[in-house]
């Protein structure tokens, strides 16, 4: 099993989209430790969209394709069509 997930730090007004296989909620915690990269620069990251697939080349598919869009609109749209259902 896989996820596809997406962040979002108030702090920096941004989204991030990964994926994992190990638990999203672990992965988080991840990205919240000290390290270096892009979710580095704020601790206040929380898990708002998430998707789970039966393989991480699926999930890794996905990720790429919100990617992709480079739009921000679409993400939020993307994260309140799952938040209305």
């Amino acid at each position: 099993m896989a996820t596809f997930y997406i962040l979002y730090s108030k702090n920096l007004d941004a989204y991030y989209v990964g994926h994992t296989t190990m638990l999203v909620e672990e992965r988080l915690s991840r990205h919240l430790s000290n390290h270096k990269g892009y979710t580095a620069k704020s601790k206040d990251w929380i898990i708002v969209y998430v998707e789970r697939f039966p393989t991480k080349s699926e999930a890794y598919a996905r990720e790429r394709k919100v990617k992709n869009w480079k739009s921000r609109k679409k993400i939020e749209m993307l994260i309140n069509i799952k938040g209305d259902s």
